[in-house]
């Protein structure tokens, strides 16, 4: 069972989805929900189905006071690393948040301080908080539908399906039509890595 609220104060759930990916951005999202929201679906993104994933987008963008969405792309993962990146999007992310708020929720250990605000980092907050849950399920649902929208113009990766991640058929994809513009550079594409650029 979800909690509602870590402390007394107003808080945003942060959260990314992407950081294990071959391929494509990472995508963070931040989430200020009402105090007394309560979804009893809710929960960590990776514990829902895609069909469960979608009915709650729209949910929490319908009831969350505000909440936004950061995109970070590989070239920029490439050039600053992708921890570093996962704490970008989410700084994008929480730039888009227009309601005051007191305490950002993060979820993993550690984090780049944003601004001059609190923050605290939970493990595991996504199946912890429903702040970080809704994060997790506005940051995976926007990626997935940026990988749809890339694998159109590279179909041969079935990113629609893998969204990028690290899978046999995916790495057999790279090996057999190399890597593209949307590959991190930066990442071990294939385990006996070969020149790929």
């Amino acid at each position: 069972m979800l909690k509602q609220r870590f402390s007394g104060k107003i808080e945003v759930g942060c959260d990314e989805a992407g950081r294990g990916c071959l391929a494509g951005p990472v995508v963070a999202a931040a989430v200020l929900l009402p105090k007394h929201f309560n979804n009893k679906t809710l929960n960590d993104s990776k514990q829902l189905s895609k069909k469960k994933r979608e009915i709650l987008e729209k949910i929490i963008k319908d009831e969350a006071i505000s909440f936004g969405i950061g995109v970070v792309s590989p070239k920029e993962i490439d050039k600053i690393n992708i921890l570093n990146a996962s704490f970008l999007a989410m700084h994008r992310a929480i730039d888009q948040i227009s309601n005051k708020y007191e305490l950002l929720l993060i979820d993993g250990n550690r984090f780049n301080k944003y601004k001059k605000v609190e923050h605290k980092c939970i493990i595991k907050g996504d199946a912890k908080y429903m702040s970080i849950a809704a994060a997790s399920v506005i940051a995976k649902t926007a990626r997935d539908k940026i990988m749809k929208d890339l694998s159109e113009e590279f179909p041969q990766y079935s990113w629609e399906t893998n969204q990028g991640y690290p899978t046999k058929k995916h790495r057999e994809s790279i090996k057999k039509f190399g890597a593209n513009k949307y590959h991190r550079k930066s990442f071990r594409l294939l385990t006996n890595q070969i020149e790929l650029f």
